[in-house]
């Protein structure tokens, strides 16, 4: 009975007929390979513009190519994009911008696991610096665009993929290392930016929203990192209990082009349907703090545009 009520989310996404998104533009990171490529196969199928950025440059190009070779009418396309460095970030956008090209769909999906602990180009820890900051760039930087593409009756549309996980994080520094906390802290940052973001944007009267993903345990190759008998324990169970990465990128792609989400931010989703994120996730002074301090590291200013 568990096992059915768990999967009966899942059946309902695959039910949902979404609309056809033609002329529509969508930037997904990390789409070259797992929950990323079944989010870019899906809205390129629906008829979206879809730019595949990733750090991956091969796995990239054989992601364009097997969708092409799928769906020959398929617009897709690869872009560099390092969210472990801020310049690459910025590279990215430049290059996007100076294209003219609108953008109606951004997923940030891109992340790490439990990697060994090391930093980023600009000395950031890696789960924060890729997982949250490059993304926090990367949206802040392309708010302008999301705002002109978007309209009071079609907005564009954020999609940011969390993690169950969020609630173990914290943002308060540690004074050991810990993957699974850094894991973590990462997420809750997403969500935390999640919810800012769209309090931004409804001040601003932008037609843009906003929303946080929970996709579930997902066998995806973010689990690399597991020591040995981790591992072993994890392809034991997984075909049983995990996901499979097209089911893990269903409530991603709901969020991205259901129209029961047209106009709705701010929310947490898990299994295609409005969930509670952790308590801290809700602090309002966290959320702000955590901007103020973001738009310092990354080098932007604190105060957001207003609509005139």
């Amino acid at each position: 009975m568990a096992f059915l009520q768990g999967i009966l989310p899942f059946l309902k996404l695959y039910l949902i007929v979404l609309p056809k998104q033609n002329g529509k533009v969508a930037i997904v990171t990390g789409g070259a390979k797992g929950m990323g490529y079944e989010t870019v196969r899906r809205l390129t199928s629906l008829g979206m513009h879809v730019i595949i950025a990733s750090n991956h440059d091969n796995e990239g190009l054989a992601a364009v190519k097997r969708i092409c070779e799928e769906r020959n009418d398929a617009q897709v396309e690869f872009e560099h994009l390092d969210l472990a460095s801020l310049k690459s970030v910025r590279q990215f956008v430049n290059r996007f911008q100076h294209r003219g090209l609108p953008l109606h769909v951004l997923v940030n999906n891109a992340a790490v696991m439990l990697v060994p602990e090391s930093t980023t180009e600009e000395g950031f820890e890696q789960h924060f610096g890729i997982n949250y900051l490059g993304h926090f760039l990367l949206t802040s930087l392309l708010l302008d665009t999301l705002k002109q593409s978007g309209q009071h009756d079609s907005c564009s549309r954020i999609v940011t993929i969390s993690s169950s996980a969020h609630h173990m994080g914290h943002l308060k520094r540690r004074q050991s290392y810990s993957p699974h906390a850094a894991y973590a802290h990462s997420k809750l940052a997403l969500v935390l930016f999640t919810y800012r973001l769209q309090h931004e944007l409804t001040a601003g009267g932008f037609p843009v929203t906003a929303n946080a993903v929970d996709p579930g345990m997902v066998d995806t190759a973010l689990y690399r990192h597991l020591c040995s008998p981790t591992q072993l324990a994890k392809r034991l169970v997984a075909r049983l209990l995990f996901w499979t990465p097209a089911q893990g990128a269903s409530t991603a792609i709901f969020a991205a082009a259901a129209p029961e989400l047209e106009g709705v931010g701010g929310c947490y989703l898990h299994n295609g349907r409005r969930a509670r994120s952790s308590g801290d996730s809700y602090d309002e002074a966290l959320q702000a703090d955590l901007w103020t301090q973001s738009c310092r590291l990354a080098g932007l200013l604190p105060e957001p545009r207003r609509a005139d």
